[in-house]
């Protein structure tokens, strides 16, 4: 039998602990183990690397341990620094590799250190029971290789600079499921929003978004939908956009044009039966179709079309696509779509991708 996924603990979570033990340290008290509570009062045990005091600085490591999640930050260090001060409450500071949010839309406001209210939650609870409401306490957190893992993440799209952010809602982690992570992807909709964008550039990767910066298109109204296109749109749709654009490299976007919104390709494929039915369309005769249905990549298969002088198919797949997003979501709102070559380039644009790109000045090319 299977043996179930081991959890383990948030950054948040972390923090927390690590913020009890230098408190303890403060004390005299080194221990190698503290509890602290998750936002629903749940007891979580959590294992301290180190604990010091220096003078009026108590200090304490935490190493993240993200269980059997696939999590970046699975085993770094998490360090906390706390000193009393002289001012009554609580204060959160960012140190190293602890980002700042720099765009509204987020749960922590502008300006302030990238911790979560979760985390916040936690972090107070500590405060309250072992320091008190009467008196002044500076925590800063610290993850001194957040810097470089934050590139491994969402945060620089999502206006998170300097490093990741301490999250966790429950301070256990799960093992990552598919909709933990389509819910991750959805808050660079709402950052996209409060930056006063009206059109949202869903891109499924890195090809979308170099087409979309070819394009002239600002990164801040970019919000990647990895294999989760439809899933994505429709957050849009709920978030108020009523107009997207939609701009990926063909290979992911075929899929669309034959009604796939959900581009694993363990879930969905067909790449190959789509191109070579518009290449039928187009005069293809069967030994051209039985030449595309052989290929395993959208790119081989664009080579017989170059082949074969058959590049209408590729408006024509545009705009099916197109036709597809927007009874996707019933018609809420108008989606072009824009498909991309591996460099970035456009192969072509949907009529209402051409549209919003008049209308925003942004210019497919």
């Amino acid at each position: 039998m299977d043996q179930p996924m081991r959890e383990g603990y948030t950054t948040g979570a972390s923090a927390t602990a690590a913020m009890k033990a230098a408190l303890l340290a403060l004390r005299g008290e080194f221990p190698k183990m503290v509890t602290v509570l998750s936002p629903q009062h749940a007891e979580i045990t959590i294992p301290v690397d180190s604990a010091s005091a220096e003078g009026e600085i108590g200090t304490a490591t935490v190493l993240k341990d993200g269980g059997d999640d696939l999590d970046c930050t699975h085993g770094t260090p998490v360090v906390v620094s706390v000193r009393y001060t002289e001012t009554p409450g609580l204060v959160l500071r960012a140190g190293r590799g602890v980002g700042t949010v720099t765009k509204p839309g987020l749960q922590v406001p502008v300006g302030k250190p990238a911790i979560n209210p979760g985390p916040q939650l936690m972090m107070r609870q500590v405060y309250e029971e072992m320091v008190g409401r009467d008196k002044g306490l500076e925590v800063t957190v610290s993850i001194p290789h957040g810097e470089e893992l934050a590139k491994q993440t969402l945060n620089p799209a999502m206006g998170v600079v300097g490093g990741i952010s301490v999250l966790g809602t429950t301070g256990i982690v799960k093992p990552m499921s598919e909709d933990a992570y389509k819910r991750s992807l959805a808050p660079q909709l709402s950052v996209v929003k409060a930056c006063g964008y009206h059109t949202v550039v869903l891109a499924p990767g890195r090809i979308g978004e170099t087409a979309a910066q070819r394009m002239g298109i600002p990164r801040d109204v970019i919000a990647e939908t990895s294999n989760f296109i439809g899933y994505m749109m429709e957050q849009a749709v709920s978030v108020g956009f009523r107009k997207m654009l939609l701009i990926g490299h063909m290979g992911k976007l075929v899929k669309v044009t034959s009604g796939s919104f959900h581009t694993y390709n363990r879930n969905s494929d067909g790449r190959m039966e789509t191109m070579a039915a518009y290449a039928a369309l187009n005069g293809a005769g069967p030994a051209v179709v039985r030449d595309i249905l052989d290929c395993t990549t959208t790119d081989a298969a664009a080579e017989i079309i170059a082949r074969e002088h058959l590049d209408a198919v590729y408006p024509q797949m545009a705009e099916r696509a197109q036709v597809r997003c927007e009874r996707y979501i019933f018609g809420k709102a108008q989606v072009g779509v824009i498909f991309a070559a591996m460099d970035g380039t456009v192969i072509a644009a949907s009529s209402r991708a051409a549209e919003i790109a008049e209308e925003e000045q942004w210019h497919i090319v």
